[in-house]
């Protein structure tokens, strides 16, 4: 009868367990592994679920042919379940030191619309985070990493020289998301740390502040060492000065080491009447910590941050910042990987990109 209403109407709900099998399966259809399967531990980071499900997924994979498991052993893939050998992979690496959700909302926004741009066009990206503390430690898991997703090419995410030097050697076709290191020769993007910390310092220097110091992670990234050189490059200009005291201070990135370091140049002989901070959440670490000692913004201390936050704009006074017109950086690093991607290869001349000033209100002259 019209309008009857069926129980086959209502949708089905599909299982985690069903979504696991098919990812799977469909990545193994496509040729993006070769052989055998990622261990389960890496199934399950990679795919944020359990070992249970994992097993299960597989379990069923088995069943229909499609995988040889032996207990103790990674799944091996089957004849019937391996692709034509002139089969072209369309897996592209994201290989980065820290996981992406943490990284500054500039570079998090460039991966996300690049991520769904490549799937627009039909690639895929797999993830690998080098959280290893010894060089051979993360180049082994780079290696594995390569081999069992057979990928495409890279995009290496801030990642440090031994990285770097690694991919160069192996001429593995990748874009570092970045800057690359003086002894490495990769297609690199990235902002212009450089000349934005020298901008930055060159802003305070013109507002009569003397003890300037530039805070930012010890990670040895190039994007931290430029940063560096641009802000000491500022001071060259008043060389023979005597009253200029710039000082970098290098921390580990947790809340407590930030704490330290500012405690120990606070109390020493010299403090610093402003601060130019990398990394977003950082600068809220260094605020806190100022108005926890009464140092208030900018009445007592000056204050720049050198990336760029939304919540930049939203306090009052709003914070000094360098920020980007609208999507520029997405668009030119869509337009990068695409190039990689379609050529095989980019040109080693590293492509920089300077966002403008946002004064704000927490610069001001150094209190008498």
């Amino acid at each position: 009868m019209p309008g009857e209403f069926k129980t086959t109407d209502i949708p089905k709900r599909i299982s985690l367990t069903s979504q696991v099998f098919a990812y799977i399966r469909k990545r193994m259809e496509t040729g993006e592994w070769q052989d055998y399967l990622p261990s389960e531990r890496s199934l399950c980071d990679m795919l944020q679920v359990s070992r249970p499900t994992i097993r299960t997924a597989l379990h069923q994979l088995g069943k229909e042919g499609l995988l040889d498991i032996k207990r103790g052993r990674r799944s091996r893939l089957s004849k019937a379940s391996k692709p034509p050998r002139n089969f072209k992979t369309r897996v592209v690496g994201l290989i980065s030191h820290e996981p992406i959700s943490t990284m500054p909302p500039v570079s998090l926004r460039g991966i996300s619309r690049m991520r769904e741009y490549l799937v627009e066009q039909g690639f895929s990206t797999v993830s690998l985070v080098c959280q290893h503390h010894s060089a051979p430690a993360k180049l082994r898991s780079i290696e594995t990493f390569l081999r069992q997703n057979n990928v495409l090419c890279c995009v290496l995410v801030s990642v440090n020289k031994e990285i770097q030097q690694w991919f160069a050697r192996h001429a593995i076709p990748s874009l570092v998301l970045g800057s690359c290191h003086p002894s490495v020769n990769l297609p690199s993007f990235d902002v212009d740390y450089r000349s934005v910390c020298r901008h930055a310092a060159g802003v305070l220097l013109r507002k009569k502040h003397t003890h300037i110091a530039l805070v930012l992670p010890n990670s040895g990234i190039a994007g931290e060492l430029a940063s560096e050189q641009g802000f000491h490059e500022a001071f060259k200009p008043h060389h023979g000065a005597g009253e200029l005291n710039p000082v970098v201070v290098r921390h580990t990135g947790t809340a407590r080491n930030i704490t330290t370091r500012l405690d120990a140049l606070f109390n020493s002989d010299r403090p610093p009447s402003a601060l130019i901070v990398a990394k977003p959440w950082h600068v809220f670490a260094v605020i806190i910590y100022l108005l926890k000692h009464g140092l208030s913004v900018p009445e007592k201390v000056s204050l720049i941050a050198r990336d760029q936050d939304l919540r930049f704009s939203f306090v009052e006074p709003a914070i000094a910042h360098y920020q980007f017109k609208s999507d520029m950086f997405e668009r030119r690093l869509s337009r990068f990987i695409v190039k990689l991607i379609s050529q095989g290869g980019l040109s080693r001349e590293p492509q920089l990109i300077f966002p403008d000033y946002f004064e704000g209100g927490t610069v001001s002259l150094p209190p008498a």
